[in-house]
């Protein structure tokens, strides 16, 4: 069933795959929230018996539909696009299932629109379990160097449309997203300042995901390349223990700058920057681990390899060149 209108003219687009309901009535509980700032869209792709019963928690709450028949491995990419061609409004936020906005910054990030095509805000992890603690080390060396990749964003309905969607045969589905609107000239403003709470995942899943994070470089050639010289890097300073503590040292520092970065402070506790050189050694590792993948053909993901991380700005331009051309577009 279709909420009631909301105050403001925005779609709140969350696609979903669950395999089971743990956090059945946490989501709920949010859901009931974001009613009354946005018209939110569930696009669901669970196994039938999953889909029924999110149907039957969230009849008169939300919109819930399923995912439409569109080709492509990445189910997200599918559920976000099975969303805009339905959305509402032209004010999109797409967001995970683990993403929490309070009213302030689903404001804020909306507003960023005004002047932009795509917003990118800055995911924290909140509570913060020891896992949780690990990968904040990644999410501030990111904002050191340049900024992070979050499980949300702000988009303009019209340009995804103008552009067919994206492709939905990639992994790194967020970079390709921002690469196919940077490949027609949309704006794309970060927003490193504005903060939005993500829930952790569980142990498991974190421990699932480390080689297929890692294989998302291979989509960002320079930093496959830093990323994998790190281990060899550090089997050459094992037996030079200062020259290792000068290692180590520097990227605490770096960290603790992107801590510090636009007011990051506020939601990343004094510590996390500690945590920054653990997770270099795991990515040392696990860049390693991920050639290894490409070379047996991708990583898997529903039952098939993916050997695609996301396409280079040219290359989706000439794909949007030719379907131009040919009169044939993504739907």
């Amino acid at each position: 069933m279709q909420q009631a209108s909301s105050s403001s003219e925005v779609e709140y687009i969350l696609p979903l795959r669950w395999d089971d309901d743990a956090h059945l009535d946490e989501l709920t509980d949010y859901l009931t929230a974001l009613r009354a700032w946005a018209d939110v869209t569930v696009v669901d792709g669970s196994a039938p018996e999953r889909f029924a019963a999110h149907a039957a928690a969230w009849s008169g709450l939300v919109r819930h539909v399923p995912v439409d028949e569109r080709p492509g491995a990445n189910g997200k990419v599918r559920g976000v696009l099975t969303g805009v061609a339905i959305a509402r409004h032209e004010r999109i936020v797409l967001a995970d299932d683990d993403v929490r906005y309070g009213r302030q910054a689903l404001d804020a990030v909306v507003s960023a629109l005004d002047s932009a095509s795509l917003v990118v805000p800055q995911n924290h992890f909140d509570p913060l379990p020891w896992h949780a603690r690990w990968d904040t080390g990644r999410t501030l060396l990111n904002r050191a160097v340049g900024r992070d990749w979050p499980g949300t964003y702000a988009v303009r309905r019209s340009v995804l449309r103008t552009v067919g969607g994206y492709d939905a045969d990639t992994l790194f589905e967020n970079l390709e997203m921002e690469r196919t609107i940077r490949a027609v000239g949309g704006i794309v403003q970060a927003r490193p300042d504005l903060y939005v709470a993500r829930r952790p995942p569980t142990t498991r899943h974190f421990l699932s995901q480390r080689v297929r994070q890692a294989y998302d470089s291979f989509a960002q050639p320079a930093r496959l390349v830093l990323e994998a010289s790190a281990l060899p890097l550090l089997c050459l300073l094992r037996r030079r223990p200062a020259a290792l503590t000068v290692v180590v040292l520097a990227l605490v520092a770096a960290a603790e700058g992107g801590r510090r970065r636009a007011g990051g402070s506020a939601v990343f506790p004094a510590t996390s920057a500690l945590w920054a050189p653990l997770w270099v050694a795991e990515r040392a590792v696990c860049a390693w681990l991920a050639i290894g993948t490409r070379l047996r053909g991708g990583v898997p993901y529903g039952g098939q390899r993916m050997p695609v991380a996301a396409h280079g700005i040219r290359t989706i331009r000439r794909r949007l060149e030719r379907e131009h051309a040919t009169g044939v577009a993504r739907k």
